[in-house]
């Protein structure tokens, strides 16, 4: 265990940072299951409306840090790339 000032404070600090994180990507962890969710009932309305809402999730977990850039263009690539094949066989 730590016995510096500074380093009980890096503790409590990561404890508090640590939570908010989990709580972030968890949300994240929802848009994308609520997506998949769309795309696997064949629903292209509702997933159409959901991929806005999904992407700026997926954006934001990728800009706090939650998640790394090339796996946020990866989700969203794959989504959209779902997305867009159930419309044009909607169509």
């Amino acid at each position: 265990m730590a016995n510096h000032f500074s380093s009980l404070k890096r503790v409590r600090i990561t404890e508090r940072r640590t939570a908010v994180n989990k709580v972030r990507k968890s949300r994240m962890r929802n848009a994308i299951r609520l997506m998949r969710r769309a795309l696997d009932k064949k629903d292209a309305e509702t997933a159409g409306k959901l991929l806005p809402a999904t992407f700026s999730m997926v954006d934001r977990a990728a800009k706090w840090g939650v998640i790394k850039v090339n796996t946020a263009n990866r989700y969203k690539a794959r989504l959209h790339a779902r997305v867009k094949a159930l419309q044009t066989s909607a169509a």
